[in-house]
């Protein structure tokens, strides 16, 4: 579960990004986070993952205290969330099969726990025989299907998507809304991060609206232009 209970963030130089934010995101959720450049969505990103620590109020995350955790508690909260990032992040130099064996080893997975959770991450992409191929072998959409089963190889009960589809068409974008939908239906709270309202309003689910360092608007339906 993820919980902001009045979250403000204001950065060394001043800029007050987040001005007193409060929703909750249950278990097995699937929920937009939208709003306009500047907003404040990159800031809840960034205190979700344990970047960076509110200036005052309460980030849970999975039962983690993110203004209070320790450093010794950092790598077992980062096991409940896989990110996924706009510009995929993948290492170019190793194949895929490599790419996600690096993340499950990072966090002290067995070769056994390895072989046998990739192919099935994989199958569940979409990219079944691409293990031995590089990224640069890949279209952008099959990379970004890489970048979701990095985030998803280590079984993570939520996963955050960080404007998935910014660098992809409007086909593939539609593909990999369809993935994270698929993924959430097998049990697994996603988060997504988004200003692309067409691709939000073609699903039913709920849209969070920030604006201005607020919660412009919380339900189920369209995303609608923020008003000040």
């Amino acid at each position: 579960m993820i919980r902001l209970i009045d979250v403000k963030k204001v950065y060394d130089n001043g800029t007050e990004a987040l001005k007193g934010i409060s929703f909750t995101i249950e278990d097995g959720d699937f929920a937009f986070l939208v709003g306009p450049s500047g907003s404040g969505k990159s800031t809840i990103i960034k205190l979700l993952t344990g970047e960076i620590v509110p200036t005052s109020g309460r980030v849970m995350v999975n039962g983690f205290s993110m203004g209070r955790i320790s450093d010794r508690q950092i790598p077992y909260m980062r096991r409940t969330i896989g990110v996924i990032f706009q510009d995929f992040r993948l290492i170019m130099n190793k194949t895929v099969w490599e790419n996600l064996s690096l993340a499950m080893r990072a966090v002290g997975a067995s070769p056994r726990e390895i072989k046998n959770r990739i192919p099935y991450v994989l199958e569940l992409v979409g990219l079944k025989g691409k293990e031995q191929s590089f990224p640069d072998q890949l279209s952008g959409g099959e990379q970004q299907r890489v970048a979701i089963a990095r985030a998803l190889v280590n079984n993570p009960s939520t996963i955050v998507a960080d404007e998935p589809t910014g660098n992809l068409d409007p086909n593939r974008s539609l593909e990999i809304m369809t993935l994270l939908e698929r993924i959430n239906a097998l049990g697994t709270t996603v988060v997504v991060v988004t200003h692309e309202r067409g691709l939000v309003n073609h699903f039913d689910k709920r849209v969070i609206t920030i604006n201005d360092g607020l919660v412009a608007g919380d339900g189920m339906g369209q995303y609608e232009v923020a008003k000040k």
